[in-house]
């Protein structure tokens, strides 16, 4: 290449700082008689630092389109500096999809120099079409994405730890290990100072008053292999097998042992994904199990899911007639009688 054709100093990379995805619904039933030029806004949304919001012009924004379109902008609070952003917008189809009538990206720059601190668009969408595709039980609903971006210089990548820490526990080595976990004949090799940043339990087990009575090798009769190996992942790298997309997420089963193990260990965050991954999957079929799991692991949040589910539903008596439920009584009697008293409320 010719000295003319290169380039000197540093090339800038723009990189987007933070996001933000607002779904806002309009009631254009009320809504689609307002005058030219007023309009109806979301509430405000945080995003790189920044507020924004959605203004929707049922009727259009500008005059001389005669109330054929609808208009649609996004407006920055009192921005300190120059701002970009990339913003997305799209109408929400009958079909629970975008529709393919109004989609459009544009990069908009706010300045606290300008006195317009809003753009978007006069002609988002043709109001007949609107009408015709996208209007239910009178309203729309309008999907924006709100991309706030910089120019670095110096692209920085993304921190590594989590795969740094898990390739402690994924190596072909052992290099630095102090202790070993055992259940069912497989055994686990780990590093006594990370389990003991992450686990009160573990912390006092190793270096507390009784640390020296600690076993090198720990024998665990109440945990089976593969769930060890899933909490040790997640005390290594604060995330489970499928978080990264890539792996296969574990069975619901699985949960149900992660969080007695999060219990036991005091992992706060790992019982609260368990909590709400098994709330997520509940059901009247297998809700006595799931209360039983909550109470004895004294998991108030995933407690209240399952008495929220069983308030809301009407054969409440029958369901604790079941076979299920009875011997949850007989365990639980208290938790019988909660229950009766929040439906009966």
């Amino acid at each position: 290449m010719s000295k003319r054709g290169r380039t000197t100093g540093l090339v800038a990379r723009t990189t987007v700082v933070d996001s933000a995805l607002l779904e806002f619904t309009v009631n254009y039933e009320q809504t689609k008689h307002l005058a030219i030029g007023k309009s109806v806004h979301s509430d405000y949304i945080s995003a790189g630092g920044h507020d924004w919001k959605i203004h929707c012009y049922p009727r259009g924004w500008v005059k001389a389109n005669n109330g054929k379109y609808l208009s649609i902008y996004l407006y920055c609070r009192e921005p300190v500096t120059t701002v970009r952003a990339i913003f997305k917008a799209n109408v929400m189809g009958r079909h629970g999809k975008p529709s393919p009538i109004a989609a459009t990206s544009s990069v908009f720059v706010y300045s606290s120099k300008d006195e317009i601190l809003w753009h978007g668009w006069s002609r988002f969408v043709k109001r007949v079409d609107l009408e015709a595709k996208c209007v239910i039980e009178g309203r729309v609903t309008f999907l924006c994405h709100i991309l706030v971006m910089r120019d670095d210089p110096i692209p920085v990548p993304p921190p590594k730890i989590g795969s740094h820490l898990n390739s402690l526990i994924n190596g072909m080595d052992m290099d630095g290990t102090d202790v070993s976990f055992t259940t069912n004949g497989e055994t686990f090799h780990a590093h006594r100072a990370v389990l003991a940043a992450r686990s009160p339990v573990f912390r006092a087990k190793f270096f507390g008053p009784e640390a020296g009575a600690t076993s090198s090798n720990i024998v665990l009769d109440d945990i089976e292999p593969a769930t060890f190996k899933v909490l040790l992942k997640f005390m290594y790298t604060d995330a489970l097998p499928g978080d990264d997309r890539v792996g296969r997420s574990p069975p619901i089963e699985t949960f149900h042992h992660l969080l007695a193990a999060a219990d036991k260990y005091a992992l706060h965050r790992l019982k609260l994904i368990c909590a709400r991954k098994l709330g997520e999957n509940v059901s009247l079929d297998s809700i006595a199990t799931t209360l039983d799991l909550a109470e004895t692991n004294s998991c108030l949040e995933l407690k209240t899911k399952c008495i929220d589910l069983l308030a809301a539903d009407k054969d409440f008596n029958k369901v604790v007639l079941t076979e299920s439920f009875v011997l949850l009584g007989q365990k639980f009697p208290a938790l019988i009688a909660e229950l009766r008293e929040r439906v009966e409320a």
